[in-house]
């Protein structure tokens, strides 16, 4: 299938030696003579990728950009700006609104098949599907500034030290940036309203956190606190938002796998709802399992604490406690100097409830 672009040009011979040059390249071209033109070209038939000029009659470039940016179904199509008009502050003022790239006249067929490929291929790469969880997003950031970028990003900062059990935040107060964690592991918790804590996350070595309530601007929903020491960075507002909202589809993206994680938060506390006790300190085990063991041929030991490992199952740390000696008696499990070793994986996963 070709790539369709559009492009809307009001001079005849640059729009139609823009078009020869795309469409000899292999793009199906759809040209308009006007700003207002190209807008309802754009409604119907959906490019994969606008060239727009600026200087234009009825409606210019920049009237252009904001029209679809206003609606949905047009926001993240890529869009170049062509024109002859090469001062700063024009072509500041066309990035500031959304614009992706910026071509100035006159220009050689080279420069504009660069900026054509060079966008395309983001374009590209935000359309694969990312896993829900932090690597889903580091992956998803690593796609778009580079493989790199992350750790370009957090390098060279302040790390901060967290002994076991010490807050990095709490519910209520308001975020200021994000965290990244060098070393160690978090957990993130809500407390019921009948005092009971609830794990929603578990966190590992390079992963972010605390960026839901930053990028919706409210208070933290939930408390993170270390689960053993460990070593932080924390990354202020303003670097984040540079680093992930630099192209409007990296941002819509990026609140797209906001929204899942936050939906299978959801799901969890319907499984909470309807599972026994042993399944879910069975299920429990496993999720450290799946997030903390490095060697995968090695047997699994971990050494939480009796009430972590109960807010975790969503249970009281009595009704954990009988459940983990059921399990040592039917040697599922071994506890040793304050380790639980799992014996027998396959049968905490197959757990009946």
């Amino acid at each position: 299938m070709m790539i369709k672009i559009l492009l809307i040009e009001d001079n005849k011979e640059v729009r139609e030696n823009t078009a020869e040059i795309l469409e000899l390249a292999g793009y199906e071209v759809a040209t308009a003579a006007e700003g207002k033109q190209g807008v309802e070209q754009v409604l119907q038939h959906k490019p994969d990728l606008i060239i727009c000029d600026i200087m234009m009659p009825v409606l210019d470039g920049y009237g252009v950009l904001h029209m679809l940016s206003k609606n949905i179904d047009t926001a993240s199509i890529p869009f170049i700006f062509l024109t002859a008009k090469a001062e700063r502050s024009d072509m500041r003022k066309g990035m500031e609104m959304g614009a992706d790239d910026y071509i100035t006249k006159p220009f050689d067929k080279i420069e504009l098949l660069n900026a054509v490929e060079s966008r395309l291929k983001k374009i590209e790469h935000l359309k694969r599907e990312y896993s829900n969880d932090l690597e889903g997003i580091s992956g998803f950031i690593g796609d778009i500034r580079g493989k790199d970028a992350l750790e370009k990003f957090v390098a060279g900062r302040k790390i901060n030290q967290y002994k076991k059990k010490q807050h990095i935040y709490l519910e209520g107060n308001y975020p200021l940036g994000i965290y990244f964690i060098n070393k160690g592991k978090v957990k993130v918790y809500k407390i019921h309203e009948h005092g009971r804590e609830f794990v929603t996350s578990l966190l590992r070595e390079g992963e972010f956190f605390g960026y839901s309530s930053l990028f919706e601007d409210s208070m933290y929903g939930e408390s993170a606190q270390a689960l053993e020491d460990s070593e932080i960075t924390f990354l202020p507002k303003e670097d984040v938002t540079s680093l992930i909202f630099s192209n409007r589809e990296v941002a819509r993206r990026f609140m797209h796998i906001l929204t899942n994680n936050i939906n299978e938060h959801q799901e969890k506390l319907i499984e909470l709802a309807y599972s026994s006790v042993r399944k879910r300190v069975a299920e429990a085990l496993i999720q450290l399992r799946n997030r903390y063991q490095k060697d995968k041929d090695a047997v699994f030991s971990i050494a939480i604490s009796r009430d972590d490992l109960a807010s975790i199952a969503g249970t009281a740390t009595e009704s954990l406690i009988r459940t983990l000696s059921d399990f040592k008696e039917e040697r599922l499990i071994e506890i040793s100097a304050g380790k639980i070793v799992l014996l027998n994986e396959r049968k905490l996963a197959e757990m009946k409830n």
